[in-house]
């Protein structure tokens, strides 16, 4: 439960800087799907003006975090920029 919460929160505080990052600095988390076939769902954009590697580490604490929950069967990763189809 506490360790949701801190993803939570750190995918709130990377939405609330959102507005002040440059695309350089984005790092983007996705995860897969177990009813569709190669998907690459997203699931937060981490954008805070501290740069790509505040972004990315929160990022992968993240994906970790989510890895690790019970009865998981999703894959969850990391890709630098923004949200891409």
């Amino acid at each position: 439960m506490a360790r949701t919460s801190i993803v939570l929160a750190a995918i709130g505080l990377s939405a609330a800087a959102a507005a002040f990052a440059s695309d350089d600095n984005v790092a983007t988390l996705y995860r897969s799907s177990v009813a569709i076939e190669n998907a690459r769902l997203h699931i937060a954009t981490f954008d805070t003006a501290y740069g790509f590697a505040y972004n990315w580490e929160n990022c992968q604490i993240a994906a970790e975090l989510f890895q690790q929950q019970p009865s998981v069967k999703v894959r969850y990763w990391c890709e630098k920029g923004r949200y891409r189809k």
